[in-house]
């Protein structure tokens, strides 16, 4: 079995979509985009890519779409056609397995282009390669994409408790040095939940995703940050989240994976740095995040992340190699 197949293959397990379906915030604001943009989807041709159970070809069946092409690659895509008839929509939901980039619409072009196509750091992954590639392919001048705008975005926190019960561990386990782990395991980013209260320092936003132009090169990127802290702290780790925005409605609507914000199944993204920065309220620890596809598996993702800081109690630089696999 190749990454690829592995990676369709584990969303055809029930309990994904389990979890997804339970996400209040992912599924909610899904849904108001599609009312919001009943005058879009009303009597027109839309295409849902990685449609999952089908329940965003189902809100928008809801809403009056001519047609909707439900597109998934892995065995979830035999339930959604159940599903489906089970709720009296096979005259205009056509589900079809397969993988978008060897499949074949039975329509030249289509209005509308849907997709939770989102990963754990945004990329992380995610479908986006794919709904590129569907967008040139299929999607009409003027057509429109949900969502159609994102941003990623940076934080430090205090993480002492943590860093210590998972990673100062492997300094000493049972009178053993075991550091070798360490030195692996802190390349390894952390998708869990992070507590806003940890968060000391402003936020800065790293990538734009303008989903209607964004190409495929734009996934390898390096942006700089400059993060401010906003009290007396230590800054063991950078938090990731992004943002969503579905801008084209007669209203527009949006839901975050910030800390600050409902919980969602994306949570955050944690790189542990090396040091324990001793920062003042005011001062500033800057650097770049670079993120380019793995070059064995584009869903993985190999992220650079250098720093710098010159502060009154403390200066530490450094550069770490994290690998999200």
């Amino acid at each position: 079995m190749t990454s690829k197949d592995y990676y369709f293959d584990s969303y055809s397990h029930f309990g994904i979509h389990e979890e997804m379906l339970k996400d209040e915030v992912r599924t909610s604001e899904y849904k108001r985009a599609i009312e919001f943009n009943k005058q879009n989807i009303e009597g027109k041709v839309v295409l849902d890519i990685g449609c999952g159970t089908g329940i965003l070809s189902l809100f928008c069946a809801k809403v009056g779409a001519k047609a909707v092409y439900a597109i998934d690659c892995s065995e979830i895509a035999n339930y959604a056609k159940l599903i489906v008839k089970e709720n009296g929509y096979e005259d205009v939901i056509t589900v079809i397995k397969g993988k978008v980039e060897e499949i074949e619409l039975p329509v030249d072009k289509v209005d509308v282009i849907v997709s939770e196509w989102m990963g754990y750091f945004l990329f992380y992954e995610s479908m986006l390669d794919t709904v590129i590639h569907a967008r040139d392919k299929w999607l009409k001048p003027g057509g429109i994409m949900l969502p159609d705008y994102l941003t990623l975005n940076l934080v430090g926190i205090e993480d002492a408790e943590y860093k210590r019960e998972k990673l100062d561990f492997w300094d000493n386990v049972y009178g053993y040095s075991m550091k070798c782990i360490k030195e692996v395991a802190i390349t390894e980013p952390l998708v869990d939940v992070v507590d806003s209260q940890q968060i000391c320092t402003g936020v800065q936003l790293l990538r734009e995703v303008k989903v209607p132009e964004y190409s495929v090169e734009d996934c390898t990127f390096t942006s700089p940050f400059e993060l401010t802290a906003t009290r007396n702290d230590y800054i063991h780790a950078l938090v990731a989240y992004f943002d969503t925005t579905f801008s084209t409605g007669h209203k527009a609507n949006m839901f975050s994976t910030s800390p600050q914000a409902q919980q969602t199944h994306w949570k955050q993204t944690v790189f542990y740095l090396p040091d324990e920065i001793t920062i003042c309220e005011g001062e500033k620890l800057t650097g770049t995040l670079s993120c380019k596809p793995n070059a064995s598996n584009r869903r993985d993702l190999d992220i650079t992340i250098t720093y710098n800081h010159n502060g009154k109690w403390q200066q530490a630089k450094g550069q770490m190699e994290y690998k999200m696999r």
